[in-house]
C-alpha cells in the first residue's frame, strides 16, 4: 500500500488546525459577546472535514451561531452569562417552552455515547465538548426502536454552529467514538444511518442533499420513525419538513444526534412511542382531517374520560402538524417540503390496501 506523502500529511494537518480554529473562535463568540446581534444571512455552513463531496463546494466551518429559527420568542432564547459549576454548561435560566411532557419513553444512554459527551437533567440533554472541541461527539437513546410508531423531539439548548450539528437516526452498527478527532457529519456516513444538519442538508450514506431551512439555538427538531410503513419523517418547530426515508422495515434503530461544537448541547423534551393499531390511524386520519387546530381532542366531542385516554396514549399523534414549512428565502429548500402529508397518506392507503 503506497505510503501517503509529507505534502498531504501536512496540509492535512494545518486543514485540521484551520477548522479546530474555526470551533475555537465560535466558543469565544458564544461566550465573550453581549448579545448575537447577526444576520441570519451567510451563517450556512456545509463543510466537512473531508473534501469527498465535490457537488457541494467546500467552505471553512461556520463561527457564526444561527440565529431567528427558535420555536419561541423567549428572552431566554438570548444570550445569558454561563454558570460557573458543571463545566460552564448551563445557562442561568434555560427556556422551557414547548416542554410539557412528563413520561419519556427513552433517555440519552449513558453507555453509548463519545467521551466528550455528559449527561444532566435526568439523562435527557447532552453536553457536548465541555471545555473545546477537537472532533466529533455522538451519543444514542438507551432503547432500540421496535416495531410501531415512534416520535421524539429534540430541542437545540445552546448556540448552534461549527461543522455540523445533527439529529437522526442509527443502527447498532454506528460506531459513536469514531470520529472523536475529526470534524465532520457522523449521521449519514454510512448506510446505517440518517441524519438531519443544521445547515438543512439531509445526510445518508456520505450523501447530502438540501432538505429544509437551517435550525439554531431554540429550535425544536421532531423525528417520527414509522416502521410499519417503514418511513422517517422530520418536524421543525412542530411543522412537517418531510418525508426523510422510506422501506424502513425490518430494522433495528436508534435515535441519535451528534456535534462538533464546543459547549454545545440538546434536549429530549418528548419521547412517545405506540403500536400500529386501527386506533392510531384513527387520530392519524382525524389529525390530517383537523390540522388547523394545536390538538384534535379539543375540538372532538368526546366524553372526558375517553379524551384523557387518548391523550394518554396518542396525544403526540393528535398534535402533530403535518402542515409543511415554506422555506425561508435565505436557505434552499427542498421538493420534499410540499409532499410530507401527501407522501405519507399514499404510503398509508398503500399499506391499507396491502392488509
Amino acid at each position: 500500500m503506497a505510503r501517503r506523502t509529507r505534502s498531504s500529511r501536512a496540509w492535512h494537518f494545518v486543514l485540521s488546525g484551520v477548522r479546530r480554529e474555526a470551533d475555537t473562535r465560535a466558543v469565544a463568540l458564544a461566550t465573550g459577546a453581549r448579545g448575537w446581534g447577526y444576520d441570519s444571512d451567510g451563517q450556512h455552513s456545509d463543510s466537512d472535514s473531508e473534501p469527498e463531496f465535490s457537488s457541494l463546494s467546500p467552505s471553512i466551518p461556520s463561527a457564526i451561531p444561527v440565529t431567528g429559527e427558535s420555536y419561541c420568542n423567549c428572552e431566554n432564547q438570548s444570550e445569558a452569562p454561563y454558570c460557573s459549576s458543571l463545566h460552564a454548561l448551563h445557562r442561568v435560566k434555560d427556556c422551557q417552552c414547548g416542554e410539557e411532557d412528563e413520561y419519556f419513553d427513552w433517555v440519552w444512554d449513558d453507555l453509548n455515547k463519545s467521551t466528550a459527551t455528559l449527561l444532566t437533567c435526568d439523562n435527557r440533554k447532552v453536553n457536548f465538548h465541555m471545555e473545546y472541541s477537537c472532533g466529533t461527539a455522538a451519543i444514542r437513546g438507551n432503547k432500540e426502536l421496535a416495531d410501531g410508531q415512534h416520535f421524539w423531539e429534540i430541542k437545540m439548548t445552546s448556540p448552534v454552529y461549527g461543522t455540523d450539528m445533527m439529529v437522526g437516526i442509527g443502527t447498532s452498527d454506528v460506531n459513536l467514538d469514531k470520529y472523536r478527532h475529526t470534524f465532520c457529519s457522523l449521521l449519514g456516513k454510512d448506510e446505517d444511518s440518517w441524519g438531519l444538519s443544521y445547515t438543512g442538508l439531509l445526510h445518508h450514506k456520505g450523501d447530502k442533499t438540501n432538505f429544509s431551512s437551517r435550525f439554531g439555538q431554540g429550535s425544536i427538531i421532531g423525528v417520527h420513525l414509522d416502521t410499519w410503513h417503514g418511513t422517517l419523517t422530520f418536524f421543525k418547530n412542530r411543522k412537517c419538513i418531510g418525508v426523510a426515508a422510506t422501506k424502513l422495515q425490518n430494522k433495528k434503530f436508534y435515535p441519535m444526534v451528534c456535534s462538533t461544537a464546543a459547549k454545545s448541547s440538546m434536549k429530549v423534551i418528548r419521547s412517545c412511542a405506540s403500536c400500529t393499531s386501527l386506533q392510531y390511524l384513527c387520530c392519524y386520519r382525524l389529525r390530517q382531517l383537523l390540522p388547523d387546530y394545536v390538538d384534535t381532542l379539543e375540538v372532538l366531542p368526546l366524553p372526558p374520560g375517553l379524551k384523557q385516554v387518548l391523550h394518554n396514549k396518542l396525544g403526540w399523534v393528535l398534535s402533530m402538524n403535518y402542515s409543511t414549512l415554506k422555506p425561508s428565502s435565505s436557505s434552499s429548500g427542498s421538493d420534499s417540503d410540499s409532499s410530507c402529508s401527501s407522501d405519507a397518506e399514499a404510503c398509508q392507503r398503500k399499506r391499507c390496501r396491502r392488509t
